[in-house]
């Protein structure tokens, strides 16, 4: 997969009543190098059609483009991967589905996860959340700056960094040894969401 430094997940419900193509755009416009798709309350038809659109969007702007849980959706738009919790599909069986080529991104939160994950052959791991947030129910507890380090030590495969993460506590985040982040709510619930990503992107370069 093509490197990466600022991801950013879709969480609708921060976008103060703005279109989702709309806010999405300004953060591509921004620096944003990942676009996921994150819904797990609308019905599957609805998410098909937010997929297509967004899908539209990423191909004009050169953004990798993942789904969050729906293979199904993935396939049908032809995203460039999916991205799975650790009671989701497990990796095994999901690149069985995608395919080789197509992009496989897993949500770790210990150290044994991370292992699994790159020698079960994901592409990328999500490390968090490092703080306290609020953008996701039934989020286990902040794993803390600790578990970015043991990452960057051990593990080979790119890491994002997630959960709770700012403008005021990225440096933080990058000093453990992260070197992506991932954002919801600090993104798409900001009053200038292309502007917010210019920053984010200016600290990530340093």
């Amino acid at each position: 997969m093509k490197d990466f430094k600022l991801y950013a997940i879709t969480g609708e419900e921060f976008h103060q009543g703005r279109d989702l193509i709309e806010v999405m755009e300004e953060a591509i416009l921004g620096g944003v190098d990942i676009i996921q798709l994150r819904d797990k309350k609308s019905k599957k038809i609805d998410v098909l059609k937010k997929a297509q659109a967004l899908r539209e969007l990423t191909k004009k702007h050169g953004v990798t483009f993942i789904v969050n849980d729906h293979i199904d959706v993935a396939l049908a738009v032809d995203a460039d991967g999916i991205h799975v919790g650790q009671d989701d599909l497990p990796l095994k069986e999901a690149r069985k589905v995608m395919g080789p080529e197509k992009i496989i991104g897993i949500s770790t939160h210990k150290i044994e996860e991370a292992r699994e994950a790159e020698k079960g052959g994901a592409d990328y791991i999500g490390v968090g959340p490092i703080f306290e947030t609020k953008s996701k129910e039934d989020v286990v507890d902040p794993v803390t700056t600790a578990y970015i380090q043991q990452v960057a030590e051990e593990i080979t495969i790119p890491f994002v960094a997630i959960g709770g993460i700012k403008l005021h506590n990225v440096d933080q985040v990058l000093a453990a040894g992260a070197k992506r982040v991932c954002m919801i709510s600090e993104i798409v619930g900001a009053d200038d969401v292309r502007g917010t990503c210019e920053t984010f992107v200016k600290i990530l370069s340093k």
